[in-house]
């Protein structure tokens, strides 16, 4: 028989509320509830055996040919996710390098170093415009290093979200290399101001915002476009004024500045370098939008919102059964309904797939945690990322799932 147990998580021993009974035990300990009734599903039960007639023993074949048939289901599912995975960093590791080769060339062969920025920007763009959904995918814990990782972030996040407010390509083309490109001008600042620290002094600060002007001269001898040239000049600026350098009015911001304002700030909140300020994703949009909503273009942010869900890629979660998850993909269109890793202390940590909470009607997410707030081996399990690298997948193939258990690939 095929059950669903009408109790929150904590509340049985099972791995799941819903399950076929395999085994004796699990009927004692079902029984050991004390639950006055249990519900079950006929469609997804074995057909009953006839009084009288004893189990034919092709039931049993037929029952382990299905048990076979779902492990190897899983197991493709597993290769996938793992390989989507793995792709995702090979293109965030190669951008890194791209952003280090620009750092290594620039001073000598300007002209080359736009030309390789241009070429990887366009090769974005065009997988974005690939027909399907682009969804933003957390990355694996340890990929990049904040110099060549915080342009790469940026980039990604910055292309994704100019594409869902539909710009047009060449704006999509110099939002994307000003993205890339913002911070170049740190390059001539000394290190102890390349990060802007809350204990900065004024001439820290001062030395600090050099770093727009001095990335505005770099992008003129790499004669950028006119858009990335701009935008990388008011990648600072806020619609409020509160800005730097110019501080021009919020209208006189291009569109393009004010994506890229938005994005930069989000990854720096998620990414300090300043281990005791970094915030979980949940908190840096939570507090983007409670606290400095009037800096940002509206509707620049509630896109960015869609886009990023209200539990952005790197959230820990709880969810309404008691269960602990970790967000790893969001899709634009069901911002409320994430794809998660979730806490299953009966499947390993390399064996988990993702759970689409889309085809998940009953399970939904009922808060946001800190990850300290973990139970530890739920932390040990979810290994929630200190640093938040993020790419883009195509789900235009549309994702592997099993209808039985709603488990799939991303």
């Amino acid at each position: 028989m095929f059950v669903e147990l009408e109790l929150g998580w904590m509340a049985h021993p099972f791995p799941t509320g819903s399950f076929r009974i395999s085994s004796d035990k699990q009927i004692e300990e079902i029984r050991a509830l004390g639950l006055a009734q249990v519900r079950y599903l006929p469609a997804k039960s074995d057909p009953p055996v006839e009084e009288g007639r004893t189990q034919p023993a092709t039931d049993d074949a037929a029952v382990q040919e299905r048990g076979r048939e779902a492990r190897s289901r899983r197991a493709a599912q597993i290769v996938a996710q793992q390989r989507s995975l793995k792709v995702c960093e090979q293109k965030f590791d190669a951008a890194q390098q791209q952003y280090r080769d620009v750092q290594d060339d620039l001073l000598a062969h300007p002209l080359a170093a736009r030309d390789q920025c241009v070429a990887m920007i366009s090769g974005f763009v065009e997988e974005m415009a690939c027909d399907g959904d682009s969804a933003i995918r957390l990355l694996s814990e340890g990929v990049g290093e904040r110099a060549a990782m915080h342009p790469v972030n940026v980039a990604v996040m910055s292309l994704l979200l100019g594409r869902a407010m539909g710009l047009p390509r060449q704006d999509l083309l110099d939002l994307g290399v000003a993205a890339f490109l913002h911070d170049i001008g740190k390059l001539q600042l000394p290190p102890r101001v390349r990060w802007f620290d809350d204990k900065f002094t004024s001439d820290d600060f001062k030395q600090y915002q050099e770093h727009v002007d001095k990335g505005v001269a770099v992008a003129g001898r790499m004669q950028l476009s006119e858009g990335a040239v701009m935008a990388i000049a008011q990648h600072h600026e806020l619609m409020d004024g509160s800005g730097f350098p110019a501080r021009p009015p919020g209208s006189e911001l291009t569109l393009p500045a004010r994506i890229l304002a938005l994005t930069n700030r989000y990854d720096n909140l998620c990414n300090s370098p300043r281990p005791g300020s970094t915030c979980t994703p949940h908190e840096a949009l939570s507090r983007i939008f409670a606290q400095h909503k009037a800096r940002y273009d509206n509707v620049v942010l509630s896109a960015f919102i869609r886009m990023m869900g209200v539990y952005p890629p790197g959230s820990v979660v709880e969810l309404i059964d008691g269960r602990f998850a970790l967000v790893v993909s969001v899709n634009s269109d069901r911002p409320l309904k994430p794809r998660v890793i979730v806490h299953e202390p009966s499947v390993t940590r390399h064996e988990a797939l993702i759970l689409d909470l889309e085809n998940q009607p009953g399970i939904g997410i009922r808060r946001s945690l800190k990850p300290a707030s973990l139970p530890a081996d739920a932390h040990d399990y979810l290994a929630p990322r200190h640093r938040i690298t993020y790419f883009f997948e195509n789900l235009r193939d549309g994702a592997a799932f099993d209808d039985t258990t709603g488990w799939g690939s991303a």
